[in-house]
Formats: C-alpha cells, structure tokens, sequence
C-alpha cells in the first residue's frame, strides 16, 4: 500500500486539486444562482410597494368647480341674486334664497336642474298664471338679446318684441300688444312703473312682473 501511494502520490494530488477545484466551481454557481433569485424576488417586492402609490398620486391639476351667478326671483323668502357653484342645482339656489313662501307654486320648478351662470329662476305664486312660459325663466341668458333683453335677464319694455313679451308670467299676445301700443303712441317708458297706465296691467300683474322688466 505505502508503495501505491509513493507510486501514484502526484496523480492522487492532482485528481484531489480537480476535485476541490469542481466542488467550489459548483457551489460558486449555486450561490449565484441564489443571489440571483433573491435579487429578483427583492425587485418584484418593491415594484408591487411602488405601483400601488403610483397609481393614488392625485391630479396635479384638478378642474374645480366655477362660482357662477343667479337671479332667483318671485315667491322666495329672500329674492336676490346669489354666487353659487356651477355643481349645484335650482333645489340649492331655492336654500340660499331663504326657501318658498306660503304661498308658492313650485309645481312647474324642476328642482334637479343644473344651474347656469346669468340664470333667471322665477318661482310663480298660487293663483298666478303658471304656464309653459315658466320654463323660459329658467334658462341662460334667455331675455339676453339686442331687440329686447339686457345684461340683467331683464324684459326691456321699450326693445321687446311680442314674442319676447309673452314670455313674462300673466302676459298672453292682448296684453303684449297692449304694451306695444303704449309705448308707440305715448313713446318710451321711462320707468317700470309706467307699465300700470297700459290697458288691461293692473297692480296685481304689475307685482308680478316689476322684477323682470327694465326700461333701460
């Protein structure tokens, strides 16, 4: 035995150097390959912690509701004009003005509207004559025109036409010519108040019809 080892003493320590050579190559593998699959692990950890706070960033410019403003007139507590969000609806502009009177007829007033900004909101009283005229009240800018409106949304008596007359509340087509006439033989009104000499305007329209009109 001594002499096989002395024989083969230099190929026993070149196969034992092979060895050790190939179990570290292996284990440097191993332990690479580990590394590598806990490096891996490790970024898609943090890629699923990032993408959730990236997606609940919020807007760096979110669109904010704009202040517009409203005339809300007749049978409310506290008639006026009123600043309110673009957001709200004509059941808010009724809120800000105080609420209905005792004797409102909201019954034409669709309360789930959306506002507009220069909106006109006429609530009519019991009694009054409610028709589908009311809706004209309650749109944009509607007595905003050259011929006979003016910045306020009000009627102006001395430019309005027929048409643009009956859409006031207790004045038919008799009454809006009524107006006409006046004016042509008697010349302009020169203030709101005039409109009771016309034939067939008596104090009771007049009430409901002073915040509407304009002369000017």
């Amino acid at each position: 035995m001594h002499s096989f080892l002395e024989k083969y003493k230099k190929q026993l320590i070149i196969l034992a150097g092979a060895a050790v050579a190939v179990f570290i190559y292996l284990f440097s593998i191993h332990d690479s390959t580990n590394n590598s699959t806990v490096e891996t692990i490790d970024q898609m950890a943090l890629a699923a912690l990032e993408a959730p706070n990236a997606a609940q960033e919020p807007d760096e410019n979110p669109i904010e509701p704009q202040n517009i403003i409203i005339d809300v007139k007749g049978a409310v507590k506290y008639p006026g004009v009123y600043t309110l969000s673009e957001e709200e609806r004509i059941v808010d502009a009724i809120e800000a003005a105080g609420g209905y009177t005792d004797d409102a007829n909201p019954v034409l007033i669709n309360h789930a509207q959306k506002l507009h900004d220069e909106m006109v909101i006429y609530i009519p009283k019991v009694g009054e004559d409610a028709s589908e005229t009311m809706e004209q009240f309650l749109q944009v800018g509607q007595t905003n025109s050259a011929s006979g409106g003016n910045s306020a949304g009000k009627i102006n008596l001395n430019k309005a036409t027929e048409t643009e007359l009956t859409q006031l509340p207790g004045i038919g087509p008799s009454k809006a010519n009524a107006i006409i006439q006046h004016r042509t033989e008697n010349g302009n009104f020169q203030v709101i108040e005039d409109l009771k000499q016309v034939t067939g305007i008596g104090e009771k329209t007049f009430e409901q019809l002073k915040d509407l009109v304009d002369v000017k």
